[in-house]
């Protein structure tokens, strides 16, 4: 309702409850009598009874003004504000975190629990949460004034967990009010022992059964108040963080009594439920019965504890002495992927034909001999890649139950440890790639370098000019299938640039076309106000090709390729409620595809590297290992969805450049430098441990006119670089035994801080930026040639140059 239909709500009760004008009254009340007394002697033709129905009349108004009610207090009690003192003490009677505000969203009243936690009393719309906590918050707010009723459930305030009730209240719904709620964190622990100690545990002493939890150090964290009076002798005795085995003996034959009873009394029988199926030392409910001889417990008795185990929260089975199951509980059977209804006849139906055996040996294991319990690895048939654990206890006293198993449900901690181990082998992986790839480009320099040598002695149409040419051709293919592995690494050299990526799509959109061929349709749409991203040109394009063509090889008979960008504001990632995407502003790229889809199992292995689905010979499996590597190592985030027989479509979010005046590139050697002369002189000292590469470094540098002095590690070129008069370039590798390059620049600098510096390496350029992050120094990534080596030598040298002619 809003202000202007409460004031019209108002002033039409003020009309219904006003009295009338007292002046009018008693003429008009007059008036009626005669009319009244005038129609009764028209009617009767008798004026006495007509003035006496007249008197009557007047009589009984002046009876009914006499006896008239109070006046109205409608609206004098509409006008009077509000009392918050009330709700106020309410809210502290009750121990809640409560506030009003008003339509304006101010604070008119607060609990004191609300002080608290929140100091200063602020409105809810500035309280101390996340940025987008906030949000969630206010977006509650608004829901529950325009709706009557909102929640917001993921508030964090230090330690304190929350949860807010939002109700829109009022005469004129002009209120709202927050109930602020801690949020329990559950543990099971807890949970258990508030069980046994309230009523389920005095349904179990009234069964017979005694039950304590005891936590993984052995210590009894409750009980029910059968156990009390059998350990304790008395109830009201509080057993909490008392070693559970003190309260136990056991005689000569290995029957378990409680100590403070004497001897003559009846043995118990003891097995234990771990609340932790994965932790077999870990805390766990203790339950005893009486053992009297060679008694066993009714079946009565039994199927009550059935009902009770069947309500546990973890998956709990009871089997004979032959194995055969007799009892198991719902999680349990969703646990091990049982159909309802189809229980089967021994454990080693529920796991693979190769790990049967091994569970019934346990089985029958457990069932005789001294109790004691244990935990067996198995494979499930309905999921034989992931092993679980089968938790086995001998229990004695319990009828036909010989065996009591666990099994914890853990689909979603297996998830996650799954997770986990992906996210490791593929770091794994990646160390290795990239390792890998360091030897290789060793080894790639040597080969490309000699033949670069060797073609300078040779013109075409000689015989060994053509078959030199092959050996380049081929090393420098294996010079790309090393980049390869260093982008799935994340150890690739990038040259990133400021880029839109609809002009990145545009110029390669005629190769793509020519790529997927004829039967392949190609669309291609842009959003609008697309955000500028920092990236590699040429490795984004890499991206899109890469993508384009795997696209176009899940469509053998045709179909369409579409290729989209789109801007991604911060607000529509928190939509997304990703636990992976951090919220940002995002410019994204997608490449969709109608092809036959991928299937669900193998869709989370598709970015590994090496796996391919195609045939042998038919791809290397490196194409989106590759666009992974590419997309994190610019600071983005690749998602792939498909459905088989649908398509699949792969997402990539870019975040949104922010200019920044302080920017400058690193000082690197650029792809395509200005063409210069490849001649020239000076004294150049090279630093490399590879005896092949610094042997074809040095040849290519001698010819090229220069005078090559060589070192085969730092300290050496330490030495070197103080018998020398003059050096005009250091030529340093950066990894090398004993001392590594920037340790040697570091000592060099100090006695020529003026020394111009060229790093060279088989890693990437980002991964050493910390260690060669110095002035002066230009990085040459291997494998190189001759003329990228003569390029980057002409540059050090220009560069020099320009350094000493500034003031």
């Amino acid at each position: 309702m809003s202000a202007a239909q409460g004031s019209s709500y108002k002033q039409d009760i003020l009309a219904l409850t006003a009295e009338p004008d007292r002046r009018y009254a008693f003429p008009a009340l007059l008036i009626g009598a005669l009319v009244s007394a005038a129609v009764v002697f028209v009617a009767l033709g008798d004026w006495i009874i007509a003035a006496g129905f007249a008197a009557a009349v007047i009589g009984l108004a002046g009876l009914a003004y006499a006896v008239r009610p109070a006046e109205p207090a409608i609206a004098a009690t509409r006008e009077l504000p509000p009392d918050w003192s009330i709700v106020r003490t309410a809210a502290n009677g009750a121990g809640m975190g409560l506030a009003v505000t008003d339509q304006a969203g101010k604070l008119v009243c607060a609990s004191d629990l609300y002080g608290e936690w929140f100091p200063g009393w602020p409105a809810p719309s500035s309280l101390p949460f996340a940025p987008d906590q906030i949000v969630a918050l206010v977006q509650a707010g608004r829901l529950a004034a325009r709706d009557g009723e909102g929640r917001c459930d993921t508030l964090a305030h230090g330690a304190l967990r929350l949860e807010a009730h939002i109700t829109r209240t009022g005469r004129a719904d002009d209120y709202l009010i927050w109930h602020f709620q801690p949020v329990r964190q559950s543990s099971v622990v807890e949970d258990f022992g508030r069980m046994i100690s309230g009523e389920v545990g005095a349904q179990l002493g009234d069964a017979g059964l005694m039950a304590a939890i005891i936590g993984s150090e052995g210590r009894i964290r409750s009980t029910n108040d059968a156990f009390l009076m059998r350990a304790a002798g008395r109830t009201d005795t509080d057993l909490t963080g008392r070693g559970f085995a003190e309260f136990f003996r056991r005689d000569d034959q290995g029957r378990i009594f409680f100590q403070r009873e004497a001897t003559s009394t009846l043995p118990v029988a003891v097995f234990r439920v771990l609340l932790k199926g994965d932790q077999s030392d870990g805390p766990a409910m203790i339950l005893l019965v009486d053992q009297p001889g060679d008694a066993t417990l009714g079946g009565s008795s039994l199927s009550y504890l059935q009902g009770l185990l069947a309500l546990l929260p973890f998956g709990v089975a009871m089997a004979d002495r032959d194995g055969r199951l007799l009892f198991l509980n719902g999680v349990f059977a969703r646990a091990a992927n049982v159909a309802e209804g189809q229980q089967p006849a021994y454990p080693g139906d529920l796991v693979v034909a190769e790990d049967q055996a091994a569970l019934a040996s346990a089985v029958r294991r457990y069932a005789v001999g001294p109790q004691m319990s244990g935990d067996i690895a198995v494979r499930l048939r309905n999921q034989p890649e992931e092993p679980v654990a089968f938790s086995l206890a001998g229990v004695r006293g319990l009828g036909e139950a010989a065996v009591i198993l666990t099994l914890k449900d853990d689909n979603e901690e297996g998830r996650l440890k799954r997770q986990v181990a992906q996210a490791t082998k593929m770091q794994a992986v990646g160390q290795l790639a990239g390792g890998v790839a360091h030897d290789f480009n060793n080894i790639l320099t040597a080969i490309i370098g000699h033949c670069d040598l060797m073609l300078m002695r040779h013109t075409p149409g000689d015989s060994d000019y053509d078959d030199i040419q092959h050996v380049k051709s081929n090393s420098n293919r294996a010079a790309s299938l090393t980049r390869q592995l260093l982008a799935f690494s994340r150890q690739q050299t990038l040259r990133p640039q400021v880029i839109q990526l609809p002009d990145i799509v545009s110029d390669v959109s005629s190769l793509l076309k020519r790529l997927i061929g004829e039967n392949v349709k190609l669309e291609v749409t842009h959003g609008r106000n697309l955000g500028h991203v920092r990236a590699d040109p040429g490795q984004i394009e890499q991206v899109i090709v890469n993508l384009a063509v795997n696209a176009r090889d899940a469509m053998p008979d045709g179909g369409t390729v579409s290729i989209q960008t789109f801007a991604v504001t911060a607000a529509q990632v928190r939509e997304l409620r990703s636990t992976v995407l951090p919220a940002a502003d995002y410019t994204g790229l997608r490449v969709s595809d109608t092809g036959t889809g991928i299937p669900p199992e193998i869709l989370p292995k598709i970015f590994e590297p090496f796996f391919t689905t195609k045939e042998v010979g038919k791809g290397t499996g490196l194409g989106l290992s590759t666009v992974y590597g590419i997309v994190k190592q610019s600071g983005g985030y690749i998602f792939a969805e498909s459905e088989p027989g649908r398509g699949t479509s792969f997402t990539v979010y870019l975040p949104v450049h922010a200019a920044n005046a302080e920017e400058k590139e690193p000082a690197s050697i650029k792809s395509t430098p200005p063409a210069r002369s490849e001649w020239g002189t000076g004294t150049i000292l090279l630093v490399e441990d590879e005896d092949m590469v610094r042997a074809v470094a040095e040849r290519a540098l001698t010819r090229q006119g220069y005078t090559v002095h060589t070192a085969s590690d730092g300290e050496q070129g330490l030495e070197r670089l103080a018998e020398l008069g003059h050096v005009d370039l250091l030529i340093s590798d950066v990894v090398m035994p004993n001392m590594d390059g920037p340790a040697m620049v570091r000592e060099a600098r100090a006695m020529r801080p003026d020394l111009p510096v060229l790093f060279m390496s088989g890693y990437a350029e980002e991964q050493l930026r910390k260690s060669i992050d110095m002035d002066k120094v230009s990085f040459l990534p291997k494998p190189f040639s001759v003329a990228q080596l003569s390029e980057a030598v002409v540059e050090c040298f220009s560069q020099a140059a320009q350094n000493r002619a500034e003031p």
